[in-house]
């Protein structure tokens, strides 16, 4: 497999709390700037911030005064606390123990086909939905009909083996193989090779406001 670099580092640590607020209100202070269509030259303009120091505040890398950030809030119109929200917001964990997934029934699914959804976050800073699936296949299932759904999923093989359909392609898949891909085009298992079989499926697409 290729390796390919990744632009986030998963295991990446902020050393300091007061880091995790810079963060947040230079977030802040991007998305009111880009809502309201204003380039960071037109909004060094409008406060006598340089180009420079508006990089550095929205990326998190400086201490905005509280001048400077009411500045900020003048020109974009907002009240100062808009720009500690991102900060004050809670994070959400969501803890599922074997067994407790809410067991749902998707349109279109057959008999013996079991879906257990391990967990959901739902408004969320990162923008994301994700949604976490075990699904299980008995050894009377039925032969699923193909979804088509927004978003990109992944599949990661547990137990059993399938021939799973994306689009024209069959991909065969066994215990520990993944297939990555692109919901919008119909997939779902063709051939129930093995069973009784399990795999999980993660669907991730864009959150709505």
């Amino acid at each position: 497999m290729k390796t390919t670099d990744l632009k986030q580092d998963p295991h990446r640590v902020r050393e300091h709390r007061e880091n995790v607020l810079e963060v947040a209100i230079g977030r802040e202070v991007r998305a009111f700037r880009h809502k309201q269509e204003i380039t960071v030259a037109e909004l060094s303009t409008a406060t006598g911030l340089s180009i420079g120091m508006l990089s550095k505040i929205e990326n998190g890398n400086t201490s905005p005064s509280l001048t400077t950030l009411q500045t900020l809030a003048n020109a974009l119109s907002v009240p100062l606390t808009a720009f500690f929200r991102g900060f004050e917001e809670t994070r959400m964990a969501v803890h599922t123990k074997a067994g407790e997934g809410v067991e749902l029934e998707r349109e279109g699914t057959r008999a013996n086909h079991q879906y257990n959804l391990l967990g959901h976050i739902g408004a969320n800073t990162s923008g994301v939905i994700v949604e976490p699936y075990l699904i299980s296949l008995s050894n009377e299932a039925d032969i699923f009909p193909t979804f088509q759904h927004g978003g990109i999923e992944t599949i990661y093989m547990l137990e059993g083996e399938i021939d799973y359909r994306h689009g024209e392609e069959v991909y065969p898949l066994k215990p520990g193989d993944t297939l990555f891909f692109d919901a919008d085009a119909a997939h779902g298992p063709e051939v129930l090779t093995l069973l009784p079989a399990r795999y999980l499926s993660i669907i991730c697409y864009p959150q709505t406001r």
